[in-house]
């Protein structure tokens, strides 16, 4: 009996846990779902919804002669960018997100592939710092990207999607 018991408590234990992970991980997942769809919507206002008040952004990339660099975007450009409008709906799409959360800090790292419209523009990783509000909710506070052109291996049912 003693033994069930045990076994029921550490069973119980497990389940909640990952329950409740999954779910902090859902939330943490919320502001950046609202970013992309607030890009291909080309609203402005949805897409300062996800981030904080105070928010860094930064490309990574190569130069044609094979040099790394490091490109910083102001949050109000990126903004901008977003509700000018433009002929062609901006499609973010993502896979194989990985979330990491520590208190009222989390990162979440993930694949990603940019179509302007239905045509392929370039991919990478987007790799995004957030924060937990005081409200509860999470909020990006830096979120950074690599860009390339060639080599992407973007999944099937993506590519799919855009043909």
């Amino acid at each position: 009996m003693k033994k069930t018991m045990v076994s029921f408590f550490l069973i119980l234990t497990f389940v909640t846990t990952h329950a409740q992970t999954t779910a902090e991980q859902d939330a943490v997942m919320v502001p950046v779902k609202i970013l992309f769809e607030g890009m291909q919507k080309s609203d402005s206002t949805l897409v300062r919804k996800a981030f904080s008040k105070t928010v860094t952004m930064a490309s990574i990339g190569t130069y044609k002669n094979g040099s790394p660099f490091i490109k910083h975007e102001s949050i109000n450009d990126f903004i901008k960018t977003i509700g000018t409008p433009h002929t062609e709906v901006y499609n973010e799409m993502i896979w194989d997100e990985k979330i990491l959360i520590d208190g009222n800090f989390a990162q979440v790292w993930t694949s990603y592939a940019f179509y302007l419209g239905k045509k392929f523009n370039h991919c990478g990783v987007d790799a995004f710092h957030l924060v937990k509000s005081s409200a509860g909710d999470w909020k990006i506070f830096h979120l950074a990207d690599t860009r390339q052109k060639e080599g992407c291996k973007v999944p099937d049912k993506i590519t799919k999607q855009f043909e």
